[in-house]
């Protein structure tokens, strides 16, 4: 296991620990890119959660469940997004796309996955 992680930006915890290609804090829960992604993503290149390259009009599968704010069922693992468009986002959103049941909506590319 790496000892050489940095802290967490939100809280400065240095409990911090790897989660696929994401950096983890289990005292607030943040999530974040490692350094070396950033620069990725401040190329205008997004990744999913396993490193594929996407694109305007790809389709993606969620990954993990998501709650929705208004929605008691929220989106469940494995929902096919079809069409998806890439924006600049807010707090790394960065996903455009409807989503049967539930509308348009803004979604993570860590929490997809290209089909």
């Amino acid at each position: 296991m790496d000892q050489n992680l940095p802290s967490c930006p939100e809280c400065s915890s240095e409990f911090t620990y790897e989660m696929g290609d994401l950096l983890v804090c289990p005292e607030c829960g943040h999530e974040w890119a490692p350094a070396g992604e950033l620069v990725a993503e401040a190329s205008g290149v997004v990744k999913d959660s396993v490193g594929n390259v996407l694109a305007d009009g790809d389709t993606v599968i969620v990954v993990k469940n998501l709650k929705v704010k208004g929605n008691p069922a929220g989106i469940k693992a494995g929902t096919k997004v079809r069409g998806i468009r890439l924006v600049d986002g807010v707090d790394g959103h960065d996903i455009d796309c409807k989503i049967d049941g539930f509308g348009a909506m803004q979604l993570k590319s860590s929490v997809v996955r290209k089909a």
